[in-house]
């Protein structure tokens, strides 16, 4: 069921091949107040969409600064090595040595650029720091840093009205450093909180036997305290292969510990190069000795087990009464992974789909939820959001795709078709150009893709595109 067109207060809805009018009644316009969780890249375009409209806006970030993963904490000595409990000290999972994965040109929000600047990382693949840093920019540009709290943590939110038609919501947020506890009423609460902190842990058997070191990536930072190890990384994923290869020039021994052995060819290229790296199938043990012991029944003695096995969606702070839940990784019912169907548009989440162009399509989740706030827009019934919801839940099952994997999107095609919900423009061909070039590049050649690609050509011509020539206010 696709929304094909909208106004204020009616839907054309094409649902097995027929045309459907719905009508719908618009929301009063008016200024509503509005707590975003999180400073991020989700939390600030969100914060910027909801400003636009005449929304009243409280940002609550738990750490010191914007930018959520991006503003790396090096710091990492206080937290559980499993990220095991309830509430993390550390937020971010963004390591010392990281690039981005796809080219700067691609990744900046519909009217801000991320373009390179005058003695800060020019890379086209750069550094943490100068994403970071383009945040802070953006924020400052659209004036956004005096609705931020900073080091406050949101502890609880839930309805204040449960039975009313129309929600609020009661967020409780504790000051990190004096402790002081606040309790306040918003009309509307957007879920802004990341989803790259709570590591995702594998079952292992022993696991809980092996008494030697184990971590999960999201505390790993700098290769120096495994010098002269033997360590085992488990997960072949972009953060399991990146940190591997930069393993290998300190440790002993490199074994990672992947699903399949049919790895691509630029993996395979890295492991032939290193005599230290070697590749093995899942664990199947652990023992108390120090003992891996792998499916094929190879095994190895090791100092340190390092869990590259991604992250687990968590909202701890959450009560909707069971309307939002988490279950293996899925958050939901969620109508295009933004809005709970009975709760809905009061509260709201942004960011949560993964690979895809991010900051595009978080921008047009935040417009659509600002817009739909202020009255501009309107949303399906609670019935036919969930009629949705379950018609792509069978479609992924019938695709093969496991429930935690419900939120990976791998589709430049719905970011278009999210995008015709409020008009927001369809990705550029060009974005889907370079970034499918570089994800190519990056199978091929895992070692050099950041530093050395072949699209030169279309480089140079998609830099005299509007977008890029644009005027954009100065920092």
């Amino acid at each position: 069921m696709t929304p094909r067109e909208t106004n204020q207060n009616h839907f054309f809805f094409v649902h097995k091949k027929k045309m459907v009018l719905v009508i719908t009644e618009p929301i009063k316009s008016q200024s509503k107040t509005v707590c975003v969780i999180g400073a991020g890249p989700s939390g600030l375009v969100s914060a910027r969409e909801l400003k636009k409209e005449g929304h009243k806006v409280v940002v609550m970030e738990q750490n010191n600064d914007v930018g959520g993963q991006w503003l790396y904490q090096p710091n990492v000595e206080e937290e559980d090595t499993l990220g095991k409990t309830k509430i993390l000290k550390v937020h971010s999972s963004v390591y010392s040595s990281l690039r981005l994965a796809s080219p700067r040109e691609v990744m900046g929000f519909s009217d801000f650029p991320f373009t390179a600047k005058e003695g800060r990382d020019s890379r086209r693949f750069p550094g943490h720091e100068e994403l970071w840093l383009y945040l802070k920019d953006f924020c400052q540009v659209f004036g956004l840093r005096d609705m931020i709290r900073f080091n406050v943590r949101v502890e609880f939110v839930g309805m204040v009205n449960e039975d009313d038609d129309v929600k609020r919501w009661m967020v409780k947020s504790v000051e990190k450093e004096s402790g002081e506890v606040m309790e306040e009423v918003f009309d509307a609460v957007v879920v802004a909180s990341g989803h790259y902190s709570y590591p995702r842990l594998p079952s292992i058997k022993g696991m809980d036997l092996w008494k030697r070191k184990q971590l999960h990536s999201h505390i790993y930072r700098v290769p120096d305290p495994f010098r002269d190890e033997v360590v085992v990384v488990v997960g072949c994923s972009m953060s399991g292969q990146d940190i591997s290869i930069e393993l290998v020039k300190v440790a002993k021994e490199v074994h990672l510990s992947a699903k399949s052995l049919e790895i691509p060819p630029g993996l395979t290229k890295v492991i032939e190069k290193h005599q230290n790296l070697h590749l093995h199938p899942q664990i199947e043990s652990l023992e108390e000795d120090g003992r891996v012991i792998f499916d094929d029944g190879s095994c190895i003695v090791a100092d340190t087990i390092l869990y590259c096995t991604g992250y687990d969606y968590k909202l701890p702070f959450l009560e909707s009464k069971g309307r939002v839940e988490i279950d293996d990784n899925r958050v939901g019912p969620l109508f295009e992974h933004t809005f709970s169907p009975y709760l809905s548009p009061s509260l709201s989440f942004v960011g949560i789909p993964r690979k895809l162009i991010g900051f595009p399509f978080f921008e047009s989740q935040a417009k659509w939820i600002a817009k739909l706030l202020s009255g501009k827009t309107c949303l399906p019934s609670s019935d036919q959001m969930m009629q949705s919801i379950s018609e792509f839940y069978l479609s992924r099952e019938a695709d093969g795709i496991p429930k935690r994997n419900t939120h990976d999107i791998a589709d430049f095609n719905y970011s278009d078709k999210y995008a015709d919900y409020i008009g927001f423009p369809h990705l550029e061909e060009w974005r889907k150009v370079l970034c499918v070039s570089a994800i190519v590049n990056s199978i091929e050649n895992l070692e050099t893709y950041r530093d050395s690609w072949d699209d030169d050509d279309l480089l140079q011509e998609t830099l005299q595109d509007p977008y890029f020539t644009q005027e954009i206010p100065s920092v």
